[in-house]
Parts: C-alpha cells; structure tokens; sequence
C-alpha cells in the first residue's frame, strides 16, 4: 500500500475535530465533574485528554488503513459506516455526562457506543488486521470509560 498523505490527514483529522468539539461544548461541566465522588480507580484529569488524543489517532489510522485496503468497495464502505456512527455517538457521550449531567443515560449510552466500537473492531479486524488491532485499546477505554460513569452515576 502507498501512504496516501491526504487521505491519512483526512482520516486523522476526522476524530481529532469530532473529539476536539465535544470537549469543546462540554467543558462547562468539568468544574462541576472535578467536585462529584468517583470510584475507585479514576485516575487524574490530565490523563483523559491524553488518552483520548491517543485514541482518536489510533481510530483515525484504523480507519485510512481499512480505507486504503484492498478489499472490496462495498465492504470498506460498511466498515467506515459503522465508524462514522460510533464516531457519532462518541461526539454525544461528552455533552450528555458533562454539560447535562445524565449519567444513568449517558451510561446507556455508552454501552451503545460499546456496542458499536466492538462491531467497528470486528470488521475493522477482518479487512485490515492492524486497524482491528488499533481499535482494540479504544473498546477497552469504553469498556473502563462504563465503569467510571456507572460509578459516578452511584456515587452522586
């Protein structure tokens, strides 16, 4: 495969800006987050926008690497659909817990995102197996992303 720089930037730059707004129309409810109990395990607020970077630019290589496969068209498509609607849902989560304080939603709302991270991961995984391999570390920081809304959700 030959690096297509643009469509990479594109690729990058996609979860990057849908990151960078959601935390951008949340981040009235930081202050408020940084007051509530949280379970064990939460770590520091510094770690998440770094994670979260981290994350976004793993997806964004997932998603040039699956673009760029030589697989056949309509199974490329269908794999970046189910990333778009996960990158969809991800954009709301922030918005729900933070700024409107709906944690037993917001909650539901990230098992839907599970859900549709893992489906991504599967067929991110069958067309090109190092974009399944980098979606993998993004499922988990759902998956521990759960436990921490569920914990704030019980705790306050």
């Amino acid at each position: 495969m030959k690096l297509q720089p643009k469509k990479l930037a594109v690729c990058l730059a996609v979860p990057l800006a849908v990151g960078g707004l959601a935390a951008l129309l949340s981040r009235s409810g930081m202050a408020d987050f940084a007051l509530l109990r949280k379970p064990p395990l939460t770590p520091p607020a510094w770690v998440f926008p770094v994670v979260w970077t981290a994350l976004y630019l793993m997806m964004g290589l997932a998603s040039y690497l699956v673009w760029e496969s030589r697989t056949p068209r309509e199974h490329v498509a269908a794999a970046l659909t189910v990333y778009a609607c996960q990158l969809s849902v991800n954009f709301l989560w922030p918005i729900l817990f933070f700024t409107l304080r709906l944690y037993l939603f917001a909650f539901f709302w990230l098992v839907a995102l599970w859900l549709l991270v893992l489906a991504a991961f599967a067929f991110f995984r069958k067309l090109q197996k190092t974009a399944g391999l980098l979606m993998l570390p993004y499922l988990l920081w759902v998956t521990f992303a759960g436990y921490l809304n569920f914990g704030v959700y019980l705790l306050n």
